[in-house]
């Protein structure tokens, strides 16, 4: 859900100019590949509430056909995650 006026960044495709146009919203597509500098820095916008991450699913590490199977009905919107472990308390 993105309101009037925002913009959305994806890591697919970037969405048609003229559907980004008919609901009054700005976009762009990103590829990134890893570097440990680069992703420091994405978890302090995170961290920082400049960026906001939306997760729809969390799957335990048990359940990653579970979570393949969900990605796959294409009705997924937000991260679908796999739970390696808990966080250390």
């Amino acid at each position: 859900m993105v309101k009037k006026g925002g913009f959305i960044v994806s890591i697919v495709p970037r969405p048609e100019p003229a559907e980004l146009e008919k609901h009054g919203i700005r976009g762009t597509f990103i590829s990134v590949e890893p570097n440990a500098d680069e992703l420091a820095e994405i978890g302090k916008l995170i961290d920082q509430k400049k960026i906001k991450v939306i997760v729809s699913h969390t799957f335990p590490l048990s359940e990653a056909i579970k979570a393949q199977e969900q990605i796959a009905t294409g009705h997924t919107r937000g991260k679908v995650v796999l739970k390696v472990a808990d966080e250390p308390k």
